[in-house]
Protein backbone atom coordinates (compact mmCIF):
# COMPACT_ATOMS: atom_id res chain seq x y z
CA UNK A 1 0.00 0.00 0.00
CA UNK A 2 1.49 3.33 -1.05
CA UNK A 3 0.52 6.90 -0.25
CA UNK A 4 1.88 9.67 -2.47
CA UNK A 5 3.04 12.74 -0.60
CA UNK A 6 4.87 15.20 -2.87
CA UNK A 7 6.42 15.95 -6.23
CA UNK A 8 9.70 14.74 -4.74
CA UNK A 9 8.46 11.19 -5.35
CA UNK A 10 8.06 10.60 -1.65
CA UNK A 11 6.24 7.49 -0.55
CA UNK A 12 5.24 5.67 2.59
CA UNK A 13 5.03 1.92 2.53
CA UNK A 14 3.42 0.00 5.38
CA UNK A 15 5.30 -3.09 6.35
CA UNK A 16 2.70 -5.81 6.17
CA UNK A 17 2.61 -9.07 8.04
CA UNK A 18 2.75 -11.23 4.91
CA UNK A 19 5.42 -11.48 2.26
CA UNK A 20 5.14 -9.80 -1.12
CA UNK A 21 8.50 -11.17 -2.20
CA UNK A 22 10.26 -14.52 -2.01
CA UNK A 23 12.97 -14.26 0.64
CA UNK A 24 16.17 -16.22 0.57
CA UNK A 25 19.07 -15.89 2.96
CA UNK A 26 21.37 -17.50 0.41
CA UNK A 27 23.81 -14.85 -0.76
CA UNK A 28 24.16 -14.91 -4.55
CA UNK A 29 26.79 -13.19 -6.61
CA UNK A 30 30.52 -12.96 -7.25
CA UNK A 31 33.04 -12.65 -4.39
CA UNK A 32 36.54 -11.94 -5.68
CA UNK A 33 39.68 -11.86 -3.54
CA UNK A 34 41.85 -9.55 -5.62
CA UNK A 35 45.46 -10.65 -5.97
CA UNK A 36 44.77 -14.10 -4.55
CA UNK A 37 45.95 -17.08 -6.58
CA UNK A 38 43.49 -19.67 -5.27
CA UNK A 39 39.97 -19.82 -3.83
CA UNK A 40 39.56 -19.38 -0.08
CA UNK A 41 36.66 -19.86 2.30
CA UNK A 42 36.10 -17.46 5.17
CA UNK A 43 33.36 -15.21 6.44
CA UNK A 44 30.82 -17.89 5.57
CA UNK A 45 31.47 -17.74 1.82
CA UNK A 46 33.91 -18.85 -0.84
CA UNK A 47 36.09 -16.13 -2.33
CA UNK A 48 37.38 -16.72 -5.83
CA UNK A 49 40.81 -15.74 -7.05
CA UNK A 50 40.68 -12.99 -9.64
CA UNK A 51 42.17 -15.13 -12.42
CA UNK A 52 39.65 -15.16 -15.23
CA UNK A 53 38.06 -11.85 -14.21
CA UNK A 54 40.97 -9.49 -14.94
CA UNK A 55 43.72 -9.61 -17.56
CA UNK A 56 46.16 -6.93 -16.45
CA UNK A 57 47.95 -5.83 -13.31
CA UNK A 58 50.04 -7.86 -10.89
CA UNK A 59 49.45 -9.56 -7.55
CA UNK A 60 51.01 -7.99 -4.47
CA UNK A 61 51.12 -9.20 -0.87
CA UNK A 62 50.36 -6.89 2.03
CA UNK A 63 52.97 -7.13 4.75
CA UNK A 64 51.89 -6.94 8.35
CA UNK A 65 48.67 -8.02 10.07
CA UNK A 66 45.28 -7.50 8.42
CA UNK A 67 41.76 -7.58 9.82
CA UNK A 68 40.41 -9.94 7.17
CA UNK A 69 42.11 -12.57 4.96
CA UNK A 70 40.86 -10.85 1.78
CA UNK A 71 43.03 -7.85 2.69
CA UNK A 72 46.30 -9.80 2.61
CA UNK A 73 46.64 -9.44 -1.18
CA UNK A 74 45.83 -6.75 -3.75
CA UNK A 75 45.71 -6.51 -7.52
CA UNK A 76 47.94 -3.59 -8.50
CA UNK A 77 47.60 -1.80 -11.83
CA UNK A 78 50.10 0.38 -13.71
CA UNK A 79 49.79 4.12 -13.18
CA UNK A 80 49.00 5.33 -16.68
CA UNK A 81 46.99 8.55 -16.88
CA UNK A 82 43.47 7.99 -18.22
CA UNK A 83 43.87 4.27 -18.72
CA UNK A 84 41.33 1.96 -17.13
CA UNK A 85 41.88 -1.66 -16.13
CA UNK A 86 38.75 -3.73 -15.68
CA UNK A 87 37.30 -6.76 -13.97
CA UNK A 88 34.77 -8.41 -16.26
CA UNK A 89 32.13 -10.07 -14.05
CA UNK A 90 29.53 -12.45 -15.35
CA UNK A 91 27.39 -13.90 -16.51
CA UNK A 92 24.85 -11.52 -15.04
CA UNK A 93 21.18 -11.04 -15.90
CA UNK A 94 20.42 -8.07 -18.10
CA UNK A 95 18.09 -5.53 -16.35
CA UNK A 96 18.76 -7.20 -12.97
CA UNK A 97 19.95 -4.99 -10.11
CA UNK A 98 23.30 -5.65 -8.43
CA UNK A 99 25.13 -4.29 -5.42
CA UNK A 100 28.76 -3.60 -6.31
CA UNK A 101 31.17 -3.25 -3.38
CA UNK A 102 34.87 -2.53 -3.68
CA UNK A 103 37.19 -2.87 -0.68
CA UNK A 104 40.58 -1.22 -0.26
CA UNK A 105 43.40 -1.69 2.22
CA UNK A 106 46.68 -0.23 1.01
CA UNK A 107 49.16 -1.91 3.33
CA UNK A 108 52.06 0.07 1.87
CA UNK A 109 52.23 -2.10 -1.28
CA UNK A 110 53.65 0.78 -3.36
CA UNK A 111 56.38 1.64 -0.88
CA UNK A 112 54.87 5.06 -0.09
CA UNK A 113 53.36 6.14 3.21
CA UNK A 114 50.02 7.18 1.74
CA UNK A 115 47.76 5.26 -0.63
CA UNK A 116 47.09 6.53 -4.16
CA UNK A 117 43.94 8.40 -5.18
CA UNK A 118 42.21 7.18 -8.34
CA UNK A 119 38.86 6.61 -10.09
CA UNK A 120 36.59 3.59 -10.09
CA UNK A 121 34.29 2.99 -13.03
CA UNK A 122 31.25 0.77 -13.58
CA UNK A 123 30.68 0.01 -17.25
CA UNK A 124 30.95 3.46 -18.88
CA UNK A 125 30.37 5.60 -15.78
CA UNK A 126 32.85 7.07 -13.31
CA UNK A 127 31.22 5.84 -10.12
CA UNK A 128 33.43 7.69 -7.63
CA UNK A 129 36.94 8.77 -6.77
CA UNK A 130 38.74 6.43 -4.38
CA UNK A 131 40.55 8.23 -1.58
CA UNK A 132 41.41 5.93 1.31
CA UNK A 133 44.08 8.17 2.87
CA UNK A 134 42.14 9.13 6.01
CA UNK A 135 40.93 5.59 6.73
CA UNK A 136 44.37 4.10 6.15
CA UNK A 137 45.99 6.57 8.55
CA UNK A 138 43.60 5.24 11.21
CA UNK A 139 44.36 1.62 10.34
CA UNK A 140 40.93 1.14 8.78
CA UNK A 141 39.65 -0.55 5.65
CA UNK A 142 37.72 1.52 3.09
CA UNK A 143 34.79 0.25 1.08
CA UNK A 144 32.55 1.76 -1.58
CA UNK A 145 29.11 0.49 -2.46
CA UNK A 146 26.78 1.18 -5.35
CA UNK A 147 23.58 -0.18 -6.86
CA UNK A 148 23.54 -0.64 -10.64
CA UNK A 149 21.41 -2.38 -13.23
CA UNK A 150 23.15 -4.78 -15.59
CA UNK A 151 22.94 -3.57 -19.19
CA UNK A 152 24.55 -6.63 -20.81
CA UNK A 153 25.60 -10.20 -20.01
CA UNK A 154 28.61 -8.94 -18.07
CA UNK A 155 29.38 -5.98 -15.82
CA UNK A 156 32.76 -4.28 -15.77
CA UNK A 157 34.29 -2.71 -12.68
CA UNK A 158 37.37 -0.71 -13.58
CA UNK A 159 40.19 1.16 -11.88
CA UNK A 160 41.71 4.22 -13.59
CA UNK A 161 44.52 6.66 -12.87
CA UNK A 162 43.54 10.33 -12.79
CA UNK A 163 45.57 13.52 -12.37
CA UNK A 164 45.81 12.96 -8.59
CA UNK A 165 47.21 9.42 -8.82
CA UNK A 166 50.82 9.37 -7.57
CA UNK A 167 51.44 5.60 -7.46
CA UNK A 168 49.92 2.40 -8.80
CA UNK A 169 46.17 2.05 -8.10
CA UNK A 170 44.98 -1.21 -6.54
CA UNK A 171 41.97 -3.23 -5.39
CA UNK A 172 41.69 -5.59 -2.40
CA UNK A 173 38.27 -7.22 -2.93
CA UNK A 174 35.32 -7.00 -5.28
CA UNK A 175 31.76 -8.17 -4.61
CA UNK A 176 28.88 -8.14 -7.09
CA UNK A 177 25.72 -9.28 -5.25
CA UNK A 178 22.40 -10.14 -6.88
CA UNK A 179 19.52 -8.07 -5.50
CA UNK A 180 15.76 -8.52 -5.56
CA UNK A 181 14.21 -6.24 -8.15
CA UNK A 182 12.03 -4.67 -5.46
CA UNK A 183 15.03 -2.93 -3.91
CA UNK A 184 15.22 0.84 -4.50
CA UNK A 185 12.69 0.34 -7.28
CA UNK A 186 11.56 3.96 -7.60
CA UNK A 187 15.01 4.79 -8.98
CA UNK A 188 15.27 5.23 -12.74
CA UNK A 189 18.07 2.71 -13.24
CA UNK A 190 18.08 3.35 -16.99
CA UNK A 191 19.62 6.74 -16.28
CA UNK A 192 21.02 6.54 -12.73
CA UNK A 193 23.01 4.37 -10.39
CA UNK A 194 23.10 4.75 -6.61
CA UNK A 195 26.31 5.45 -4.66
CA UNK A 196 26.05 4.74 -0.95
CA UNK A 197 26.66 7.71 1.32
CA UNK A 198 25.40 6.33 4.64
CA UNK A 199 23.46 3.36 6.02
CA UNK A 200 22.85 3.20 9.76
CA UNK A 201 20.94 1.31 12.40
CA UNK A 202 19.91 4.01 14.89
CA UNK A 203 20.37 3.45 18.61
CA UNK A 204 22.54 0.42 17.90
CA UNK A 205 26.10 0.26 19.23
CA UNK A 206 27.39 -3.15 18.16
CA UNK A 207 29.45 -4.17 15.15
CA UNK A 208 28.10 -3.67 11.65
CA UNK A 209 24.91 -5.54 10.89
CA UNK A 210 25.38 -7.62 7.75
CA UNK A 211 24.68 -11.12 6.41
CA UNK A 212 22.91 -13.22 7.62
CA UNK A 213 20.92 -10.41 9.30
CA UNK A 214 20.85 -8.60 5.97
CA UNK A 215 20.20 -11.16 3.26
CA UNK A 216 22.17 -9.10 0.70
CA UNK A 217 25.11 -8.41 3.04
CA UNK A 218 24.56 -4.66 3.09
CA UNK A 219 26.49 -3.05 5.97
CA UNK A 220 24.37 -1.25 8.59
CA UNK A 221 26.66 0.79 10.81
CA UNK A 222 25.81 1.76 14.40
CA UNK A 223 24.63 5.33 14.95
CA UNK A 224 23.75 7.29 18.07
CA UNK A 225 23.67 6.32 21.70
CA UNK A 226 21.61 3.29 22.54
CA UNK A 227 18.44 3.94 24.53
CA UNK A 228 19.31 0.84 26.51
CA UNK A 229 16.02 -0.70 25.48
CA UNK A 230 16.79 -3.43 22.98
CA UNK A 231 13.35 -4.79 22.27
CA UNK A 232 12.55 -8.42 21.64
CA UNK A 233 9.88 -7.61 19.07
CA UNK A 234 10.27 -9.14 15.64
CA UNK A 235 9.36 -7.05 12.63
CA UNK A 236 9.15 -8.88 9.32
CA UNK A 237 10.72 -6.76 6.58
CA UNK A 238 8.97 -8.62 3.78
CA UNK A 239 6.53 -5.81 2.95
CA UNK A 240 9.15 -3.08 2.65
CA UNK A 241 10.47 -3.00 -0.88
CA UNK A 242 14.07 -2.41 0.26
CA UNK A 243 13.94 -5.51 2.49
CA UNK A 244 15.95 -4.14 5.43
CA UNK A 245 17.03 -6.58 8.14
CA UNK A 246 14.41 -6.96 10.84
CA UNK A 247 17.17 -6.48 13.42
CA UNK A 248 17.33 -2.72 12.76
CA UNK A 249 13.86 -2.44 14.33
CA UNK A 250 15.14 -3.79 17.66
CA UNK A 251 16.83 -0.48 18.53
CA UNK A 252 15.94 3.13 17.93
CA UNK A 253 16.58 6.74 18.74
CA UNK A 254 13.51 8.09 20.50
CA UNK A 255 11.93 10.31 23.07
CA UNK A 256 8.79 9.37 24.94
CA UNK A 257 8.20 13.03 25.69
CA UNK A 258 5.97 14.99 23.38
CA UNK A 259 8.83 17.03 22.02
CA UNK A 260 10.79 17.14 18.75
CA UNK A 261 13.55 14.62 18.16
CA UNK A 262 16.46 16.00 16.14
CA UNK A 263 19.42 14.21 14.65
CA UNK A 264 22.23 15.33 12.39
CA UNK A 265 22.47 12.55 9.85
CA UNK A 266 24.41 11.53 7.86
CA UNK A 267 27.41 12.26 10.10
CA UNK A 268 29.32 13.97 7.26
CA UNK A 269 29.00 17.20 5.34
CA UNK A 270 27.73 16.69 1.80
CA UNK A 271 29.08 18.63 -1.22
CA UNK A 272 27.91 22.23 -1.58
CA UNK A 273 24.94 23.52 -3.60
CA UNK A 274 27.12 24.10 -6.66
CA UNK A 275 27.30 20.30 -7.07
CA UNK A 276 23.55 20.16 -7.74
CA UNK A 277 23.51 16.61 -6.33
CA UNK A 278 20.28 14.81 -5.53
CA UNK A 279 19.85 11.89 -3.15
CA UNK A 280 17.74 8.83 -2.48
CA UNK A 281 16.69 8.85 1.19
CA UNK A 282 14.99 5.99 3.05
CA UNK A 283 14.03 6.31 6.74
CA UNK A 284 12.72 3.33 8.73
CA UNK A 285 10.28 3.37 11.66
CA UNK A 286 8.52 0.85 13.93
CA UNK A 287 6.70 1.72 17.17
CA UNK A 288 8.19 -0.10 20.16
CA UNK A 289 4.72 -0.25 21.77
CA UNK A 290 1.79 -2.34 20.66
CA UNK A 291 -0.54 -0.35 18.47
CA UNK A 292 -3.38 1.19 20.47
CA UNK A 293 -4.98 4.56 20.97
CA UNK A 294 -2.90 5.03 24.14
CA UNK A 295 0.43 4.39 22.37
CA UNK A 296 0.09 6.49 19.26
CA UNK A 297 3.34 7.84 17.83
CA UNK A 298 2.28 10.36 15.20
CA UNK A 299 4.80 12.89 13.96
CA UNK A 300 5.89 15.09 11.09
CA UNK A 301 9.24 14.62 9.41
CA UNK A 302 11.29 17.50 8.06
CA UNK A 303 14.73 17.56 6.44
CA UNK A 304 16.67 20.80 6.82
CA UNK A 305 13.44 22.54 7.74
CA UNK A 306 11.55 21.31 4.65
CA UNK A 307 8.54 19.05 5.11
CA UNK A 308 9.47 15.51 4.17
CA UNK A 309 6.37 13.66 5.38
CA UNK A 310 3.38 14.62 7.47
CA UNK A 311 1.48 12.81 10.23
CA UNK A 312 3.29 9.50 10.07
CA UNK A 313 1.48 7.11 12.40
CA UNK A 314 4.32 4.76 13.34
CA UNK A 315 2.85 1.37 14.15
CA UNK A 316 4.58 -1.72 15.45
CA UNK A 317 4.20 -3.27 11.98
CA UNK A 318 6.86 -0.95 10.57
CA UNK A 319 7.19 1.68 7.85
CA UNK A 320 9.65 3.19 5.46
CA UNK A 321 9.40 6.72 4.13
CA UNK A 322 11.59 7.48 1.14
CA UNK A 323 12.36 10.13 -1.44
CA UNK A 324 13.74 9.20 -4.85
CA UNK A 325 15.39 12.55 -5.65
CA UNK A 326 15.93 15.00 -2.80
CA UNK A 327 18.43 17.88 -2.99
CA UNK A 328 20.89 18.06 -0.09
CA UNK A 329 24.14 19.88 0.65
CA UNK A 330 26.31 20.51 3.69
CA UNK A 331 25.17 19.13 7.04
CA UNK A 332 21.75 17.51 7.17
CA UNK A 333 19.27 17.88 10.02
CA UNK A 334 16.29 15.55 10.42
CA UNK A 335 13.55 16.69 12.79
CA UNK A 336 10.66 14.53 13.98
CA UNK A 337 7.91 16.69 15.52
CA UNK A 338 4.95 15.14 17.40
CA UNK A 339 1.51 15.95 16.05
CA UNK A 340 -1.39 16.91 18.35
CA UNK A 341 -2.74 13.35 17.96
CA UNK A 342 0.37 11.72 19.35
CA UNK A 343 0.46 10.09 22.81
CA UNK A 344 4.18 9.30 22.68
CA UNK A 345 7.20 11.08 21.28
CA UNK A 346 8.77 10.24 17.94
CA UNK A 347 11.35 7.54 17.19
CA UNK A 348 13.47 6.37 14.26
CA UNK A 349 15.16 3.01 13.64
CA UNK A 350 17.34 3.32 10.57
CA UNK A 351 18.27 5.23 7.47
CA UNK A 352 19.90 4.89 4.07
CA UNK A 353 21.24 7.69 1.90
CA UNK A 354 22.50 7.35 -1.68
CA UNK A 355 23.85 9.88 -4.14
CA UNK A 356 22.19 9.54 -7.55
CA UNK A 357 24.95 9.00 -10.12
CA UNK A 358 24.02 9.98 -13.67
CA UNK A 359 24.99 7.11 -15.93
CA UNK A 360 27.43 7.87 -18.71
CA UNK A 361 26.82 7.13 -22.36
CA UNK A 362 27.54 3.74 -23.87
CA UNK A 363 29.23 2.68 -27.08
CA UNK A 364 26.94 1.36 -29.83
CA UNK A 365 26.30 -2.29 -28.90
CA UNK A 366 27.22 -3.63 -32.35
CA UNK A 367 30.62 -1.94 -32.18
CA UNK A 368 31.27 -3.34 -28.71
CA UNK A 369 30.55 -6.90 -29.86
CA UNK A 370 32.75 -6.63 -32.93
CA UNK A 371 35.63 -4.94 -31.13
CA UNK A 372 35.55 -7.83 -28.66
CA UNK A 373 35.88 -10.24 -31.59
CA UNK A 374 38.79 -8.24 -32.96
CA UNK A 375 40.38 -8.41 -29.50
CA UNK A 376 39.89 -12.18 -29.35
CA UNK A 377 41.80 -12.61 -32.61
CA UNK A 378 44.83 -10.79 -31.15
CA UNK A 379 47.23 -12.71 -28.96
CA UNK A 380 48.30 -9.66 -26.98
CA UNK A 381 45.64 -6.92 -27.21
CA UNK A 382 46.17 -3.66 -25.33
CA UNK A 383 45.72 -4.33 -21.59
CA UNK A 384 43.02 -1.66 -21.23
CA UNK A 385 40.75 -3.22 -23.85
CA UNK A 386 38.01 -4.07 -21.35
CA UNK A 387 34.91 -2.22 -20.28
CA UNK A 388 33.16 0.24 -22.55
CA UNK A 389 35.38 1.17 -25.52
CA UNK A 390 34.40 4.86 -25.76
CA UNK A 391 33.33 5.79 -22.23
CA UNK A 392 34.08 7.49 -20.01
CA UNK A 393 35.54 9.80 -22.66
CA UNK A 394 38.79 10.26 -20.78
CA UNK A 395 39.17 6.48 -20.39
CA UNK A 396 38.45 5.28 -23.94
CA UNK A 397 40.38 2.27 -25.18
CA UNK A 398 43.93 2.67 -26.46
CA UNK A 399 43.96 3.30 -30.19
CA UNK A 400 40.34 4.16 -30.87
CA UNK A 401 38.42 7.37 -31.42
CA UNK A 402 34.67 7.66 -31.22
CA UNK A 403 32.07 9.76 -32.96
CA UNK A 404 29.99 11.02 -30.07
CA UNK A 405 26.44 11.93 -30.95
CA UNK A 406 23.41 9.75 -30.38
CA UNK A 407 24.92 6.44 -31.57
CA UNK A 408 28.51 6.64 -30.26
CA UNK A 409 30.31 4.77 -33.03
CA UNK A 410 33.97 3.78 -33.27
CA UNK A 411 35.43 5.81 -36.17
CA UNK A 412 39.18 5.06 -36.17
CA UNK A 413 41.43 2.24 -35.02
CA UNK A 414 45.13 3.06 -34.61
CA UNK A 415 47.35 0.38 -33.07
CA UNK A 416 50.50 1.19 -35.02
CA UNK A 417 53.71 -0.24 -33.56
CA UNK A 418 51.94 -1.91 -30.61
CA UNK A 419 53.82 -5.24 -30.90
CA UNK A 420 50.57 -7.02 -31.78
CA UNK A 421 50.45 -10.61 -32.99
CA UNK A 422 47.63 -12.91 -34.01
CA UNK A 423 45.27 -12.28 -36.90
CA UNK A 424 42.84 -9.61 -38.02
CA UNK A 425 39.28 -10.77 -37.40
CA UNK A 426 36.75 -10.48 -40.25
CA UNK A 427 34.52 -8.81 -37.63
CA UNK A 428 36.45 -5.60 -38.21
CA UNK A 429 34.29 -5.21 -41.31
CA UNK A 430 31.24 -4.88 -39.06
CA UNK A 431 32.61 -1.67 -37.54
CA UNK A 432 30.82 0.19 -40.28
CA UNK A 433 31.60 3.72 -39.06
CA UNK A 434 35.37 3.24 -39.45
CA UNK A 435 37.13 5.83 -41.60
CA UNK A 436 40.69 4.80 -40.80
CA UNK A 437 42.58 1.63 -39.85
CA UNK A 438 46.24 1.92 -38.79
CA UNK A 439 47.78 -1.44 -37.82
CA UNK A 440 51.27 -1.04 -39.30
CA UNK A 441 54.54 -2.18 -37.73
CA UNK A 442 53.17 -5.19 -35.86
CA UNK A 443 53.39 -8.98 -36.33
CA UNK A 444 49.88 -9.73 -37.54
CA UNK A 445 49.51 -12.76 -39.80
CA UNK A 446 46.89 -14.58 -41.84
CA UNK A 447 44.89 -13.15 -44.69
CA UNK A 448 43.51 -9.64 -45.02
CA UNK A 449 39.75 -9.81 -44.42
CA UNK A 450 37.10 -8.41 -46.76
CA UNK A 451 36.76 -4.74 -45.82
CA UNK A 452 34.25 -3.78 -48.52
CA UNK A 453 31.35 -3.28 -46.03
CA UNK A 454 33.27 -0.27 -44.66
CA UNK A 455 31.78 2.33 -47.00
CA UNK A 456 33.28 5.25 -45.02
CA UNK A 457 36.81 3.84 -44.97
CA UNK A 458 39.45 6.24 -46.35
CA UNK A 459 42.80 5.02 -45.01
CA UNK A 460 44.17 1.48 -44.46
CA UNK A 461 47.71 0.97 -43.16
CA UNK A 462 48.64 -2.71 -42.79
CA UNK A 463 52.33 -2.40 -43.73
CA UNK A 464 55.21 -4.08 -41.87
CA UNK A 465 53.25 -7.17 -40.78
CA UNK A 466 53.16 -10.85 -41.80
CA UNK A 467 49.93 -10.90 -43.79
CA UNK A 468 49.86 -13.59 -46.50
CA UNK A 469 47.62 -14.68 -49.34
CA UNK A 470 46.33 -12.43 -52.08
CA UNK A 471 45.24 -8.81 -51.90
CA UNK A 472 41.42 -8.99 -51.65
CA UNK A 473 39.68 -7.85 -54.83
CA UNK A 474 37.06 -6.24 -52.60
CA UNK A 475 39.48 -3.51 -51.53
CA UNK A 476 38.85 -1.87 -54.86
CA UNK A 477 35.14 -1.64 -54.07
CA UNK A 478 35.53 0.74 -51.12
CA UNK A 479 34.26 4.04 -52.53
CA UNK A 480 36.13 6.48 -50.28
CA UNK A 481 39.43 4.63 -50.02
CA UNK A 482 42.30 7.04 -50.84
CA UNK A 483 45.33 5.52 -49.10
CA UNK A 484 46.37 1.85 -48.88
CA UNK A 485 49.75 0.75 -47.46
CA UNK A 486 50.51 -2.99 -47.69
CA UNK A 487 54.29 -3.07 -48.16
CA UNK A 488 56.62 -5.46 -46.28
CA UNK A 489 54.16 -8.33 -45.83
CA UNK A 490 54.06 -11.81 -47.39
CA UNK A 491 51.37 -11.12 -49.95
CA UNK A 492 51.36 -12.89 -53.30
CA UNK A 493 49.38 -13.04 -56.54
CA UNK A 494 48.22 -10.29 -58.82
CA UNK A 495 47.45 -6.72 -57.85
CA UNK A 496 43.70 -6.17 -58.38
CA UNK A 497 43.02 -3.99 -61.40
CA UNK A 498 40.34 -2.18 -59.40
CA UNK A 499 43.05 -0.75 -57.14
CA UNK A 500 45.18 0.37 -60.04
CA UNK A 501 42.29 2.25 -61.60
CA UNK A 502 41.54 4.28 -58.49
CA UNK A 503 42.93 7.67 -57.53
CA UNK A 504 44.74 6.04 -54.65
CA UNK A 505 47.97 6.47 -52.69
CA UNK A 506 48.93 2.81 -53.06
CA UNK A 507 52.15 1.41 -51.55
CA UNK A 508 52.76 -2.31 -52.13
CA UNK A 509 56.57 -2.46 -52.26
CA UNK A 510 59.16 -3.24 -50.96
CA UNK A 511 58.40 -6.67 -49.67
CA UNK A 512 55.58 -9.00 -50.81
CA UNK A 513 55.74 -11.48 -53.68
CA UNK A 514 53.34 -9.86 -56.05
CA UNK A 515 53.20 -10.40 -59.79
CA UNK A 516 54.00 -7.34 -61.83
CA UNK A 517 50.86 -5.25 -62.26
CA UNK A 518 49.27 -5.53 -65.67
CA UNK A 519 50.03 -2.77 -68.12
CA UNK A 520 47.61 0.12 -68.13
CA UNK A 521 44.69 -0.38 -70.50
Amino acid sequence: MAISSSAMALFLFLLLCFSFFSLSHSLRGFFIDCGSTSPTTHGGRTWQSDDGFVFSGINKNVTGPVLDPTLSTVRSFPRVLNRKFCYVVGPVFRTRRYMVRTTYYYGGVNGLDSPPVFDQIVDGTVWSMVNTTEDYALGLTSYYEGIFEAKARTMTVCIGSNMYTDSDPFLSALEVVTLENSLYNTTDFNNYGLRLVARHSFGYNGSNLRHPDDQFDRFWQPFGNSSGNVTSRTVSASGIWNLPPSKIFETELKTDKLEPLELNWPPISLPGPESNFTYYIALYFANDHASSSDNLRVFNISVNGIKYYGDLNASSAGHVVFASQWPLHGLTNITLTPSPLSKLGPLINGGELFHLVSLGERTHAKDVVNLERVKESLKNPPPDWNGDPCFPHEYRWTGITCSGGSRNRVVTLNLTNMDLSGSLSPSIANLTALSGIWLGNNSLSGTIPDLSPLKLLEIVHLQENNFSGEIPLSLGNIPRLRELFLYNNNLAGEVPQSLLNKQLNLRLFPGNHLLAPPPPA
